[in-house]
């Protein structure tokens, strides 16, 4: 390369990285110039809760308020609290890059917004118009196009796995989501989680008259529960299972002839996830065989995979994160700290 090339590439470089300053500054003044608007939509999704796959109302305040932007919506993206909500700049011969925020919206039984969902879809909107904002001030005009998802049912269902399966993501490049925490930190290990409920019939009989009659489903549900807690002493200490008993019969003087439990089964990988199911399915398994119940187990179709870190956008988020004023963590038990969804 010459020196008038090499000056003309350098030249660029710096208009680059201009640019890139200004684009910076338009995000922060489009966020800034809207936060009003985007506290508020935060704190209407938090102060009406809604569960999993039955957030409609979160899911008319979002649509509303991208349609009111002329965002092109649509309202009903596959699933019915689900959107799609897009916008396009102009057309330039820049290749297409095709960008997306995930909002979520929906809340915990008797917790509410907990996990702060209504803050996810603040964070999101917020980053989708502020980037928007920005590529309308460039010029010549990037091919860009920006994306956002509402993604119900985090807590319960998998809406994204949903999504997954319908295609939603199949065109996009990049896809971000910030989630909130105690701590500022670029990434925080997100461990494979895989549920069961498990549920075993019996016979019932009058539990004086005639015990010998029955076949005590309860007693199976607690051989299962200690046989979990049993079960603990040989797993990994990076392995979590836990659950509940959520039907354990009808009255004390009826052997129950139905009991229902159910567990969250976690663990740092896939691999590991599946080592876990088959020693827990068999202390499920042994306690029908203990009281001659028989044993059912069910699972969703939508386990939660274990998350990889980007060293390169942890970064970039570190670096920009401190021009804000970010202060990011160093506590390695913050750091290592094993985390999942739901």
């Amino acid at each position: 390369m010459g020196p008038d090339r090499e000056q003309s590439a350098a030249g660029r470089g710096r208009i680059d990285m201009s640019l890139l300053k200004q684009c910076k500054q338009r995000v922060s003044d489009v966020i800034e110039h809207e936060s009003g608007q985007l506290h508020a939509l935060s704190q209407d999704i938090w102060k009406a809760p809604e569960l999993a796959y039955q957030e409609h109302a979160a899911h008319h305040l979002l649509t509303s308020f991208f349609s009111s932007r002329a965002w092109e919506v649509q309202a009903h993206y596959h699933l019915d609290t689900a959107f799609r909500a897009q916008w396009t700049s102009e057309p330039s011969d820049s290749p297409r890059l095709h960008v997306a925020f995930l909002c979520e919206y929906d809340a915990l039984p008797g917790l509410g917004h907990a996990c702060g969902h209504n803050l996810i879809a603040e964070v999101s909107v917020a980053a989708a118009l502020g980037l928007r904002g920005a590529l309308e001030s460039v010029h010549p005009p990037r091919q860009i196009q920006i994306t956002v998802l509402g993604t119900p049912a985090e807590e319960d269902g998998g809406g994204k796995v949903d999504l997954i399966k319908a295609g939603a993501f199949e065109d996009m490049d990049v896809v971000f989501m910030a989630h909130p925490a105690q701590d500022d930190a670029a990434y925080l290990p997100d461990i494979a989680v895989h549920d069961v409920t498990v549920k075993y019939y019996g016979k019932a009989s009058h539990a004086a008259a005639y015990p010998w009659e029955g076949i005590n489903a309860l007693d199976a549900a607690i051989l299962a529960y200690n046989n979990i807690s049993v079960l603990r002493q040989q797993m990994q200490p990076s392995w979590r299972v836990h659950g509940v008993i959520k039907h354990g019969g009808v009255k004390p003087n009826i052997i129950p002839s139905y009991t229902e439990l159910e567990f969250y089964l976690r663990a740092p990988s896939r691999k590991d996830l599946a080592e876990l199911q088959e020693k827990a399915s068999a202390c499920f398994s042994a306690a029908a065989t203990a009281t001659g119940c028989k044993v059912e187990l069910c699972s969703s179709s939508h386990d939660y995979y274990n998350v990889l870190p980007n060293k390169t956008l942890a970064q970039a988020y570190i670096e920009n994160g401190k021009q804000l004023g970010m202060q990011f963590t160093t506590n390695d038990q913050v750091l290592n700290a094993l985390s999942g969804k739901v």
